[in-house]
């Protein structure tokens, strides 16, 4: 039978009701159900139900907790009968939980078994990361270069990378920071600090490479404060300057290591003295990272960062489910795992500092929804604005029902770090890294935290990419795994279909990455050369 839209609505009713005292359940048919539908040992709908959306399996009488996940995601503002379609409009959300009396490390669960013998082919750094590609990265202390940066970054691939076979391509860290904010704001900290650390990526090879404007705020000493790299003279050879040269942990700083090129020098005169300067400069790292080679590493060398986007019901079903699967393998296996997007599970603290590793580091998670919470209210929203317009379409009626989908990406391992947003990752395990829920702004602080490798859930689908590290794209359901057949790496929505279980998408995504974390595999975002601008939060006044 062909597969169309009308057969699909015309499939057995299928409905996923995730805990035992859930009174409502989400449908699971593509295309949804339409009235008259006899729900399997529930009631008959009373009206269409779209995919992912609830629908009341019981009476609810006006002032019912709403209940899914086991706990209450809002309060109907009306009688809803059984049948019916239960929607945003007919919810009222809960208040947010408090951050006071919270069970502080309570769970105390046992370590999770090792898992041995996984390896993967990378790119051991001096400061002893992995990488998992060879890349040239461009840092940028201004947006005002960054017209001038992509310019020389095009003929860079052109002219210059045909002779360096190794080296996988050439990344602008390009972003909107620099100038007219209140640079000595405390802060600005975070942006700062932020910028410093993704120059620091281990896909980078300890290479560090600075385009400057020249009459910045964000001057390069700033962004390099203690570290700081060769000024490039004027005849472009890098040699050193006021700033000292990278240092490797317990060594000597390596002669060499990095350069600015700074557009407002007298030396240069017209715009390709500009460029051929930039092009200068990247030879030399160029050169250093062609050197490179893969070698086999243990697992415990990836850091992933897990995160969603364009998030629905199912999120919180198949996809995150599976991602928790994996997440445990990998942290089983020694590696580094980080979770994040404050606003998406604020609403689930309980359970976190319930699974902290110890009372310091539930603390440490009280600390950051508290900051957040402040951030928030200094700009006059509230945590109701989290959810979209298209997670509400993907059935997502509010941040409450959000949050619980979301947190299960983080798997059941105790929580053994917390990062502030553009902190430096130093930890094995699985680390809560505060930041905001935006896409970008989370996988650049997730970026600067130093990830290798990046897992993105997806329900309503986006061609999300960044261009410093692989982006592995999971998912949800199978029709939207089968619309952008090249663009996702993973369909989860097989679980809801009933052909595979959660523990065989999150194996299969356990090998892929060993597989893409090699370069053995590409992912699609990769292959189509996707990629976002890099967001820097910035809680800083502009000036």
């Amino acid at each position: 039978m062909p597969d169309t839209l009308a057969n699909r609505a015309a499939a057995a009713p299928l409905t996923i009701r995730m805990h035992a005292e859930d009174n409502v359940a989400i449908v699971a048919n593509d295309g949804g159900l339409p009235p008259g539908s006899a729900l399997p040992g529930g009631p008959v709908l009373r009206e269409r139900v779209p995919q992912g959306h609830k629908v009341a399996l019981v009476d609810l009488p006006a002032g019912a907790a709403v209940l899914r996940y086991g706990v209450p995601i809002g309060y109907a503002v009306q009688d809803i009968p059984a049948g019916s379609w239960v929607h945003e409009r007919l919810l009222q959300m809960p208040a947010a939980r408090g951050l006071d009396d919270l069970p502080m490390a309570t769970r105390g669960a046992a370590p999770l078994p090792p898992l041995e013998g996984f390896t993967f082919e990378g790119y051991r750094n001096p400061d002893g990361s992995v990488g998992t590609r060879n890349l040239l990265a461009i840092t940028q202390t201004v947006q005002c270069v960054a017209g001038v940066t992509a310019f020389a970054v095009q003929r860079i691939q052109a002219e210059l990378l045909p002779q360096y076979p190794n080296v996988d391509g050439v990344v602008a860290l390009e972003h909107g920071y620099g100038c007219g904010v209140a640079i000595d704001a405390p802060d600005a900290a975070i942006p700062i600090r932020t910028l410093r650390h993704i120059s620091q990526n281990p896909n980078f090879g300890g290479e560090v490479m600075v385009v400057s404007l020249g009459c910045e705020k964000l001057q390069p000493e700033r962004l390099f404060p203690s570290e700081g790299i060769p000024i490039q003279d004027r005849r472009g050879t890098g040699s050193a300057g006021p700033l000292a040269v990278p240092p490797v942990p317990g060594g000597e700083p390596r002669s060499g290591a990095g350069g600015v090129v700074c557009l407002q020098d007298e030396a240069h005169v017209g715009f390709m003295s500009m460029v051929d300067s930039i092009l200068r400069q990247a030879e030399v790292h160029l050169k250093r990272l062609n050197a490179r080679r893969r070698e086999t590493v243990p697992a415990s060398e990836l850091v992933v960062g897990v995160q969603c986007g364009g998030s629905d019901a199912f999120s919180g079903v198949t996809a995150n489910p599976a991602v928790g699967f994996c997440t445990d393998l990998l942290v089983r296996a020694g590696a580094s795992v980080m979770f994040s997007e404050t606003t998406e599970v604020r609403d689930g603290i309980a359970q976190l500092t319930a699974r902290a590793a110890t009372p310091e580091v539930a603390q440490a998670l009280v600390r950051e929804m508290a900051w957040y919470d402040d951030y928030l209210k200094r700009g006059g929203v509230d945590r109701s604005a989290n959810t979209t317009p298209g997670n509400k379409k993907g059935g997502l009626s509010n941040i409450v029902e959000k949050a619980m989908g979301s947190i299960v990406k983080s798997g059941s391992a105790p929580i053994a770090n917390v990062l502030s947003p553009g902190e430096k990752l130093r930890a094995k395990g699985l680390t809560y890294a505060a930041t905001p829920a935006s896409d970008f702004i989370c996988g650049t602080l997730q970026l600067a935290a130093g990830m290798n490798l990046h897992v993105f859930t997806t329900g309503r689908g986006t061609p999300y990419g960044l261009a410093a590290v692989p982006v592995i794209k999971v998912a949800t359901r199978s029709d939207l795994a089968r619309r952008w057949h090249d663009l996702m790496d993973i369909n989860a929505g097989t679980i809801a279909d009933g052909q595979a279980s959660i523990e065989d998408v999150g194996w299969a995504l356990f090998r892929f990455m060993l597989d893409v974390a090699s370069g053995r595999q590409k992912t699609w975002a990769e292959r189509w050369k996707l990629h976002n601008q890099l967001v820097l939060f910035n809680p800083a006044p502009v000036t």
